[in-house]
């Protein structure tokens, strides 16, 4: 969806970077070995998006770091168009909120560090029908095109997650509030 309106992969990587999870930062030589380009492209459009003021920069020692400007007025609109396309709106709609007492999950592993990947991997924490969860992934797998790999924690176990044992920090994407409403998490 995202390639027909924004034809630079680049751009589309580093959009996914930054406002997959807002709270992302990197640096162009990171950002070179991580999506395997040369550094001129890379450099071009982060000046592009920081000229833009879609990304605020700071030093970091000699590193120049990058990191989605949260002030930029069209800051909810770009997370909002990353999210549907990656399908993590479908996932919401489809899978969470029909699934009982879930009180969060998170999302995890590549998408969570801003890298695309084809499997969304999630964290459900709460009181979850396993077999009905599996209809509800195979119904969303069919709508997005990725795969959908799941764990999940019950309220007790929540407090003993591991979560340095995940590839970077799992990002808080749904939360229960007085177990009837909903919401995506604003501070990703």
């Amino acid at each position: 969806m995202i390639d027909t309106l924004i034809s630079n992969k680049t751009r589309i990587k580093l959009l996914l970077k930054f406002f997959l999870n807002s709270n992302t930062t990197s640096y162009l030589r990171g950002l070179e070995s991580e999506f395997g380009e040369s550094s001129n492209a890379i450099r071009l459009e982060l000046n592009r998006l920081e000229g833009a003021g879609m990304l605020k920069a700071h030093s970091d020692g000699n590193k120049k770091m990058f990191q989605a400007n949260r002030e930029h007025p069209l800051f909810s609109e770009l997370q909002s168009i990353i999210r549907k396309h990656i399908g993590l709106d479908k996932i919401i709609e489809n899978v969470v909120e029909r699934l009982g007492n879930v009180h969060r999950v998170y999302l995890a592993g590549s998408f969570a560090q801003g890298i695309d990947s084809p499997v969304i991997d999630l964290i459900l924490v709460g009181e979850v029908q396993k077999d009905y969860l599996v209809q509800l992934i195979d119904k969303a797998e069919r709508i997005i095109p990725r795969k959908i790999r799941y764990l999940i924690y019950d309220n007790d176990q929540e407090k003993s997650i591991d979560w340095e044992s995940f590839m970077g920090e799992p990002l808080l994407i749904w939360e229960s509030l007085n177990n009837t409403t909903a919401r995506v998490s604003e501070n990703s």
